[in-house]
């Protein structure tokens, strides 16, 4: 990193973020909350569950991102008959070569964004390979184990409607995303912008304005760990995933509408997206609001409903608004 990079202050840094954020909502347009949800999930150095019917523009999105980064992006596109090979990557004999012997050949996963495009159409063994990746931040092939890049940042994305040839990811797997972010549909004006930019990328192919380098985001990330929680706020986020394990103490619809809670690793999770919340804000302190903002996306994907919730037909956003209303603060 240059001197100039090093010596950048928050608010230099948080201007060139939302510059990117502004870019990324014009190319994305009607979807401002999911383009900063997006970023917490970047300078949190998490991972991202994108959720959204077809054509809601989940790859465009990913795409657009990787190019105003300049980043490396690699897609995976899962299928049932997918190899754990093929994301990981695999050792290759070069006979060739003086020595004559394996090679490791990496695949798609060494990028420093990744396109996990309908992750749920993936069998077991494919999903687990991709869990020492997402956690551990590396893939061990043939004994050996081989880092990835730095940054690292997984964007997977799943269709809620069709469930067939698909399998259900396992909770495991699921706690490793730090977010989950659903897309709607577009406002009716959002859609008609769209088809303006649509119909200028047709006349001359789409360049970013500006690149965000790679080390702004990591200077970021740093800057985003300085952001305080005053230990009241760190007690509140605490009592709401206490309270996804208590829910026979709760009101309705709380109550009795989920099987089991949420694990420590939310409480870190809504910890770390609510200081990305707060210095997007221009704060330097964590505010409840903070908290509040972030828990459906952090939660929503956490929360195993119980069988009677699903026949009332509650869903995870409605019991995280109802999370929300009745943990107190303080």
């Amino acid at each position: 990193m240059s001197d100039s990079q090093q010596g950048q202050s928050s608010s230099d840094l948080q201007r060139q973020l939302h510059r990117l954020e502004s870019q990324l909502s014009e190319q994305v347009l009607g979807q401002t909350e999911v383009v900063r949800e997006l970023l917490i999930g970047l300078l949190c150095q998490g991972h991202v569950l994108l959720e959204g019917y077809p054509g809601t523009a989940k790859t465009r999105t990913v795409r657009r991102l990787a190019a105003m980064l300049d980043a490396s992006m690699g897609r995976i596109q899962f299928t049932p008959d997918l190899l754990p090979a093929d994301i990981t990557g695999t050792e290759v004999y070069h006979p060739q070569r003086e020595e004559q012997r394996l090679v490791f050949e990496p695949g798609p996963i060494f990028k420093q964004l990744v396109l996990a495009d309908e992750i749920n159409r993936a069998p077991a063994k494919v999903q687990s390979a991709l869990l020492e990746a997402m956690e551990e931040r590396q893939v061990t092939a043939a004994g050996t184990s081989h880092p990835l890049p730095d940054p690292f940042m997984v964007i997977a994305t799943q269709n809620p409607l069709e469930q067939e040839g698909t399998y259900p990811l396992p909770e495991a797997q699921l706690d490793r995303f730090l977010l989950k972010i659903r897309l709607g549909y577009p406002s009716r004006a959002s859609e008609l912008a769209m088809l303006g930019v649509v119909a200028r990328e047709q006349r001359q192919a789409w360049q970013p304005q500006a690149l965000v380098d790679l080390n702004i985001i990591k200077a970021a990330q740093r800057s985003v760990l300085e952001v305080a929680v005053a230990p009241v706020i760190e007690e509140y986020i605490v009592d709401i995933t206490m309270a996804t394990r208590h829910t026979e103490q709760s009101q309705p619809p709380l109550a009795g509408a989920l099987m089991a809670g949420v694990s420590p690793r939310a409480t870190i999770a809504l910890h770390r997206a609510s200081r990305a919340h707060a210095w997007l804000a221009g704060r330097n302190a964590v505010e409840p609001d903070d908290v509040r903002a972030v828990a459906p996306a952090v939660l929503r994907h956490r929360l195993l409903l119980s069988y009677s919730a699903q026949a009332e037909g509650l869903d995870a956003d409605t019991l995280v608004a109802a999370l929300v209303a009745q943990v107190a603060i303080g």
